[in-house]
């Protein structure tokens, strides 16, 4: 990449397996929105994107009294950072990409058009672009969201899952994104379930991701 590099340009490149380079080294980069900040892990190189102080990051990473290699994931950075600027996260996540497929999604999906729906309201806090699918069981999300990277979220209910539900809705959003583009997802690492039908269904993990979000 040349000039200073951005968070959108790092994201294409690790899609297309073109990671940092494994060096133990944290770069920053500015926000690419108002709306998303936050701390992406890639094989021993971290990128912290914010509109803080660079200086700041580099001084409180460089205070932990812990492995330089996993000092942008630490708790206590991470609490540094939520406080300093008063944004609020949920959890880190496993981090994975997959290319669009062409032609129709593998099941049969009816669009939700409704703005009020639960599942669109709360996309669109993350997201924007919002498109929502469902079946009979779940739902497909599709949205633009960190430095405008196409991203998916499914969701399975209860009583039919195990059934590869899971792993045919991620499999659908390759097929809803735009031909040529990369489809973002992030799972709880603790989700096994998810993490399964993610991988599954064609999903290769890049990094972890830990996403501030305003209030």
């Amino acid at each position: 990449m040349s000039g200073s590099p951005t968070l959108a340009g790092i994201l294409d490149a690790a899609a297309r397996g073109r990671f940092p380079a494994p060096d133990g080294a944290v770069t920053v980069v500015p926000q690419p929105s108002r709306r998303d900040a936050g701390v992406i892990a890639f094989t021993a190189h971290s990128v912290v994107f914010t509109d803080e102080d660079p200086r700041w990051v580099r001084s409180t990473l460089a205070s932990l009294d812990c492995d330089a290699l996993a000092s942008a994931m630490n708790p206590r950075f991470l609490a540094a950072f939520l406080a300093r600027t008063g944004r609020s996260t949920d959890t880190t996540d496993l981090l994975t990409v997959a290319s669009s497929l062409p032609g129709d999604p593998p099941l049969e999906l009816r669009e939700i058009a409704d703005p009020d729906h639960l599942r669109v309201h709360s996309a669109r806090r993350r997201r924007d672009e919002v498109r929502v699918w469902a079946t009979d069981g779940g739902v497909v999300v599709l949205g633009r969201g960190v430095a405008g990277r196409w991203e998916t979220a499914v969701e399975v209910d209860e009583d039919v899952r195990h059934r590869g539900l899971g792993r045919a809705l991620a499999t659908a959003a390759r097929h809803l994104v735009p031909p040529g583009q990369w489809v973002w997802s992030q799972q709880a690492a603790g989700n096994a379930r998810s993490v399964r039908a993610f991988q599954a269904a064609g999903y290769r993990p890049v990094g972890a991701e830990a996403l501030f979000t305003a209030r």
